[in-house]
């Protein structure tokens, strides 16, 4: 992420809704000083004030981090190869920025190369904590159009052979088919103590449980971090 160009990004913004830096300030309760840091690449707007403006600006959170906007949208039903569903995901990136004590945050990415499915998310952390975000998760293992009693998920970190559930995906459907399930998860750990450097591949992982005419389908989807963490 280029914090320079996140930051000429939303100066463009501001310049193309005719807006000054006291309007932006006043919009998002805060001084025009701090706009102006964000707009020279300084600081960054908290993840709260970004989701805000991607909702007000009708601009997608991922475009903002990027700096840029993608001209060309995929669309998943047109899609027949698993490889070619893969290439759809956006990386969305958790931006956690500025606690009370303005400490600085470094970034990794969350993915899967498993080959039912394709999971993307962020992880955000410091030397005294983490924060999990995942809010794609792609079925790429062919046409499943069972419609399942009830579907359920998790996410898992692995330690030792000893598994310990950090989340629900807070949705707990009935008489529904995975894709359609899958499509509304979002998982959004936020203040978790256990630090970035701890995390290895394959220490995180997915399970999702679907059932249908009492049998129970379980997937389990282990998750890769890019690279290592620092320390």
């Amino acid at each position: 992420m280029n914090q320079e160009k996140v930051g000429q990004f939303i100066k463009d913004l501001r310049k193309q809704n005719k807006l000054t830096q006291k309007d932006l300030a006043d919009k998002y309760g805060v001084t025009y000083q701090a706009v102006s840091k964000w707009e020279n690449g300084i600081n960054l707007p908290e993840i709260s004030l970004l989701r805000q403006m991607s909702k007000d600006f009708n601009i997608s959170l991922e475009d903002i981090l990027d700096g840029e906007i993608k001209q060309e949208k995929t669309n998943l039903k047109k899609l027949i190869i698993p490889i070619i569903l893969g290439m759809i995901i956006l990386i969305v990136v958790l931006i956690v920025i500025l606690n009370k004590k303005n400490e600085s945050f470094e970034f990794k990415t969350i993915s899967t190369t498993c080959e039912e499915f394709k999971v993307t998310g962020s992880l955000a952390y410091n030397k005294d904590k983490s924060y999990i975000y995942i809010s794609n998760i792609n079925y790429c293992g062919g046409n499943d159009d069972t419609e399942y009693e009830e579907i359920e998920c998790a996410l898992y970190e692995t330690h030792n052979d000893t598994s310990k559930k950090l989340t629900d995906c807070k949705l707990k459907e009935t008489n529904i088919k995975l894709e359609e399930y899958l499509k509304d998860i979002e998982l959004n750990i936020e203040n978790y103590s256990k630090m970035c450097k701890t995390y290895t591949d394959e220490s995180l992982y997915l399970e999702i449980n679907a059932k249908n005419n009492n049998k129970i389908t379980t997937y389990k989807i282990p998750l890769n971090i890019n690279n290592t963490c620092g320390n």
